[in-house]
């Protein structure tokens, strides 16, 4: 959340940054209301200095013997100029808060300038697309063919969206899972966490997905909770409203799975696992200080890289330009993987870098070198999601034969099983 302080100091920067955004917010309300807040503040503070020297006043008076009733009358009626003024000055602040939870994030000055996709920009690609001697199959056959998943039963259970993984497919799944968890944990120094599914309103405010998200999130009402749509919900919440007391950076990662109501326009991406309501995904968050911020993304796009690497896949990593951002982030790297049978890039990673964004919302501080409280900066990244990862295993790993050779780091996990084979 941007402060009333940054927007007034820095009006133009805000202007610029909202304007590449392509947000349409009006801060000149902001400016407003903060400039008559600030106002009252100073005529109430004087009004109460004055009452708390004529109260003492009133005392010496009346030991004196003098006829104080008119200055009682006085009193009366400057106490009730400031209650009115109060209660004025906390309707602007409820005001100026609820219109501040819908003003974006401004982008850092290095996010290329763009109005929405067509504006990112490449970053860097790791190997080479697959050569084959033959039409590759999209998963959703491959998925059929090998008794992976079954998506029409998972739809008379659920509806269309939710997938339902069977006997291999879903070791396959579970292997990917803790082959991930393990590298992030033992050798990227993240802590692992097991976090709720469900947060309140307070925790989704906190990290941005409220109030703009809403409609895309799937919430509970007899228990004010909502499903998480992703695990840098509950993560980021575990310091929400304190001061971090401990050195940082503090680095976590999590499995959970996914909850999103939006899950795509009509079209081809509806198919299958591409676009899914419910699906798994490892995320890493990161509570840093903000003059190493920068530095902490590109170390957690590293890691998320390192991953698809060992699995010896095909991707690119994207540069967000600033019409594309999330509403938290000041700057993301996306990172897409190329999926043979489907003829197209899927996004499994996304690597944010919200600077103080969602700690102001949420109210997460440490204490600086001078030892007073500070604002930390917070990042998450898909470490990475699920179900696209799948699918371009799938996709990439096919043969000919209808069978499909699963990357050599995924094997130990899998009891040592080079390939899934089609049933006899």
């Amino acid at each position: 959340m941007l402060d009333t302080k940054t927007i007034r100091t820095r009006e133009a920067d805000v202007r610029r940054g909202l304007e590449a955004r392509g947000a349409n917010v009006d801060i000149d309300v902001v400016l407003a209301l903060d400039e008559e807040r600030r106002s009252l503040v100073t005529d109430v503070e004087a009004l109460k200095n004055r009452r708390n020297v004529v109260s003492k006043e009133i005392g010496v008076r009346a030991k004196a013997g003098e006829d104080i009733s008119g200055v009682k009358e006085d009193m009366r009626r400057l106490g009730s100029d400031i209650s009115e003024m109060d209660a004025r000055i906390q309707d602007i602040e409820t005001e100026v808060g609820s219109i501040l939870l819908t003003i974006p994030n401004i982008p850092h000055s290095s996010s290329p300038v763009g109005a929405d996709a067509e504006g990112n920009t490449f970053v860097r690609s790791h190997g080479e697309p697959r050569a084959f001697d033959f039409e590759p199959k999209p998963h959703w056959d491959l998925g059929q063919s090998l008794g992976l998943f079954d998506l029409e039963r998972a739809a008379r259970m659920s509806g269309s969206g939710f997938p339902l993984y069977t006997g291999v497919g879903a070791r396959l799944q579970r292997a990917l899972i803790q082959f991930m968890l393990d590298v992030h944990s033992q050798e990227h120094g993240y802590t692992e966490i097991l976090p709720p599914l469900m947060c309140n309103e307070e925790a989704t405010r906190g990290t941005g997905q409220l109030p703009k998200l809403a409609d895309e999130m799937y919430f509970i009402p007899s228990d004010g909770l909502y499903l998480i749509p992703t695990g840098e919900v509950p993560v980021t919440n575990i310091y929400r409203e304190e001061i971090i007391e401990q050195p940082l950076p503090i680095c976590f990662t999590t499995h959970t799975p996914c909850f999103r109501r939006e899950a795509g326009a009509a079209g081809r991406d509806t198919r299958g696992l591409i676009r899914v309501h419910q699906f798994d995904k490892v995320e890493m968050v990161k509570f840093v200080e903000p003059e190493t911020s920068y530095d902490e993304l590109e170390k957690l796009l590293l890691d998320a890289e390192d991953i698809l690497q060992r699995l010896g896949l095909h991707y690119r990593v994207i540069e967000l330009c600033t019409g594309d951002l999330s509403f938290a982030a000041a700057k993301c790297y996306d990172i897409e993987l190329w999926a043979p049978g489907h003829d197209g890039w899927l996004e499994v990673s996304s690597c944010s870098n919200f600077e103080d964004f969602q700690a102001r919302r949420a109210n997460i501080r440490y204490r600086g070198s001078d030892g007073k409280p500070r604002f930390v900066h917070t990042l998450n990244g898909s470490g990475v999601a699920l179900a696209r990862l799948y699918v371009a295993i799938l996709e990439n790993g096919q043969q000919a034969d209808g069978s499909v050779v699963l990357p050599e780091a995924i094997r130990p996990y899998m009891g040592g099983m080079e390939r899934i084979e089609p049933p006899v």
